[in-house]
């Protein structure tokens, strides 16, 4: 019985790891496209015509 569970708990705590780096990747990866899309607006602010 206590196999089972240890087993059960290795492999949800393996896939909470998996779960959190590829959660900190998708992170980092939207924080840089927004920091450049960002950037592209400010290099063309003076073209914006309101």
């Amino acid at each position: 019985m206590d196999e089972k569970l240890y087993k059960k708990i290795k492999s949800i705590g393996a896939g909470n790891i998996v779960f959190g780096i590829i959660s900190v990747v998708c992170g980092v990866t939207t924080g840089v496209l927004l920091i450049v899309n960002g950037a592209r607006l400010l290099a063309h602010k003076s073209d914006t015509l309101f």
